[in-house]
């Protein structure tokens, strides 16, 4: 299992995905078995602002809670060994999938709408979703979202996928890429001429 090494030895594992896709309750499943340490980028935010999302979102907009996104993972992720849940949209901005990548493996998770909805009946920490319908903002979230989703990391479908199921299909993917970067950084360098 990946979390036999000593954790600093392990890049961060980094769960990315639109809102309700799993990633939090994944992430703190995963930590618990590889025992590492979990952070969820929307607990960062809210202790380095010192208030809630939705009240950041309320009183200084979207682009301001955007900003500290950036700097949670500019200064608070630590280099290895943690497994990281990033908030819905923390990897759509331009150049946050690339600054996200360089911490980590990235996996992004994605669900059906009606999966999201079901799992985000509690809007209260999700200001995008305030509002009459919700499932139209999703879709039209989802659809703006889905092209950096896809390039932001490895595509993981949660629908149908017990948290038992989807530690072990993760924990392969987290391997296999780990094995990877492994191998591309013990390649020798071309000699230049």
């Amino acid at each position: 299992m990946p979390g036999r090494a000593t954790s600093d030895e392990q890049p961060n594992l980094i769960l990315a995905g639109f809102m309700g896709t799993g990633k939090s309750a994944l992430g703190r499943q995963l930590a618990h078995r590889w025992q590492r340490p979990f952070l969820d980028t929307d607990d960062l935010v809210e202790k380095l602002a010192g208030a809630s999302v939705a009240d950041i979102f309320a009183e200084q907009g979207e682009e301001h809670f955007r900003a500290l996104e950036r700097k949670v993972i500019e200064e608070l992720i630590p280099p290895a060994g943690a497994i990281i849940a990033c908030g819905g949209g923390l990897v759509v901005p331009a150049g946050m999938a690339e600054l996200v990548r360089s911490k980590g493996v990235v996996i992004t998770l994605f669900a059906s709408v009606d999966t999201i909805i079901r799992r985000t009946a509690n809007k209260s920490r999700r200001p995008l979703l305030k509002g009459d319908e919700p499932e139209v903002k999703i879709r039209e979230l989802m659809k703006k979202r889905e092209q950096a989703y896809m390039k932001a990391g490895i595509a993981v479908y949660t629908d149908g996928r017990s948290l038992q199921q989807l530690c072990v299909i993760v924990g392969r993917v987290y391997q296999r890429e780990v094995a990877q970067l492994k191998k591309a950084s013990t390649k020798p360098k071309a000699k230049a001429e």
